[in-house]
């Protein structure tokens, strides 16, 4: 590769990324009402070890700690989220001006360092009084949402220009509301499938009400985590075609086309639940879009095995007989189960550069965990994430070449943190955090990143 093809176009945002209750710690501290997050984590067996985000990375008192590690990686660009609990320790109704002002501070002293804050509104942490009353199964959460989104807008839009209205639906809804996996630990297929439709009335009607609140420029999108499907054999053909429908284009074509894909199986169409979809509610999801966020960690492969033909490394799919999720051989597989395949987030910016010409795209996650530790030369010598992001990077790259809209990457993540149902074991960042002290440490990965984001490159090998 030539110095030139290395090199990302000019004025490519390099960021990092974090969410609240990941990191922030100070569960009950200065006005903030319990999420669900705080809720689940404290049921036994939900987390591993009862793990919790009470502390976690401490992040709400030294978040000065974290902003000199990201002007030490040199990012234009910080992501982070929002505690609704926070701001409105109900969900609704009064502010929490204590928690507000957590988040003007932490703003500022960003701009002040030269770092666009970049806001994500909703992030999984729902507070547990809307839980009580359905959460995301409920249809009145989405103008509840607007209500939040306004005061967020009106409070920090003259400081804060790029939003993210919600950070993964699909997890929300499905792991979240059907698997039970995460909070709310809720396993209703009818549910997740409310929580589907409510989630998307919720981004148009937020993003609608940011734009009207904020007192300065506004650019306003919704991550989706996406993942290309692949069929192993022609056999699977169809079978990839429904699972791409269920977790992909249950999201994309409702925001870009205005519809449910046809596709969708009952137990996975808000259109197939009587009642839930109404009229004009199209017309609110497609409200318009600046960008689109993308989360990229794995592509899924899938298969169809007789009874009791499954093989090392597959695993079956919930509620297809016979179908399972395959690990090729030679494909590597990260400590979270996920296959590692540079070449799906290439298949999947193009599929975007097609089926949504003319919308900005930005990588707002992508990072793997590792077993990291600190060496006795005090480094942390986590090489496999630097081959991981040179291979993304690349990727996105080539993608950019092949003509995506591709304009910033923010690496997942800034912190080792909480993460969610895995607790403390397992560490995506870029810095590792050494929990008993609170001591950040810049990673091998995160020395390379440096090197990426100051030569708008990728290093030579």
């Amino acid at each position: 590769m030539s110095e030139a093809q290395a090199r990302f176009p000019e004025g490519f945002l390099w960021g990092a990324a974090t969410a609240a209750y990941q990191i922030e710690g100070a569960a009950r501290e200065d006005g903030k009402g319990p999420s669900i997050w705080d809720t689940f984590s404290h049921l036994p067996g939900r987390t591993w070890h009862g793990d919790t985000g009470d502390i976690a990375c401490d992040s709400y008192h030294r978040f000065a700690d974290d902003i000199a590690l990201l002007a030490r990686l040199g990012v234009g660009a910080y992501r982070f989220s929002l505690s609704w609990p926070r701001i409105q320790p109900d969900g609704r109704g009064a502010v929490n001006q204590a928690g507000l002002d957590h988040y003007r501070r932490l703003a500022d002293a960003l701009l002040e360092r030269g770092i666009a804050p970049v806001v994500t509104l909703y992030h999984w942490d729902l507070p547990q009084a809307l839980q009580d009353k359905g959460g995301w199964a409920t249809r009145d959460i989405g103008e509840i949402f607007a209500d939040f989104a306004a005061v967020a807008g009106s409070a920090l839009g003259d400081r804060v220009h790029r939003w993210i209205t919600i950070n993964e639906p699909w997890v929300v809804a499905n792991v979240g509301y059907r698997t039970g996996r995460h909070a709310p630990g809720i396993t209703d297929p009818a549910q997740a499938v409310a929580a589907v439709h409510h989630l998307l009335l919720a981004h148009g009607r937020g993003a609608a009400a940011l734009r009207a609140a904020s007192p300065g420029p506004a650019e306003i999108g919704i991550t989706l985590n996406l993942a290309p499907v692949r069929p192993a054999s022609a056999e699977a053909a169809e079978l990839a075609a429904d699972l791409d429908a269920a977790q992909n284009g249950v999201f994309l074509e409702p925001l870009l086309r205005g519809r449910y894909p046809g596709r969708l199986t009952a137990g996975y169409s808000p259109e197939a639940a009587g009642g839930l979809v109404r009229d004009g509610d199209f017309a609110v999801i497609a409200e318009r879009s600046d960008f689109l966020g993308v989360n990229y960690y794995m592509p899924h492969i899938v298969g169809l095995r007789a009874p009791g033909e499954e093989r090392r490394g597959e695993q079956p799919m919930p509620a297809r007989p016979g179908a399972v999720y395959i690990q090729p051989d030679g494909m590597p597989v990260t400590p979270m189960g996920w296959l590692a395949d540079a070449n799906g987030l290439h298949e999947l910016l193009i599929r975007l550069r097609d089926e949504a010409p003319g919308l900005p795209l930005y990588i707002t996650e992508n990072g793997v965990a590792g077993h990291d530790y600190v060496s006795p030369a005090g480094t942390v010598d986590d090489f496999e994430r630097i081959d991981y992001l040179r291979a993304h990077l690349s990727a996105a790259q080539r993608a950019i070449r092949d003509g995506t809209d591709l304009r910033g990457y923010f690496a997942w993540s800034l912190l080792d943190n909480f993460e969610w149902g895995f607790g403390y074991s397992k560490r995506f960042g870029l810095a590792f955090t050494d929990f008993g002290t609170q001591r950040r440490i810049l990673k091998r990965s995160g020395e390379w990143y440096t090197d990426v984001v100051r030569g708008n490159a990728i290093p030579p090998e």
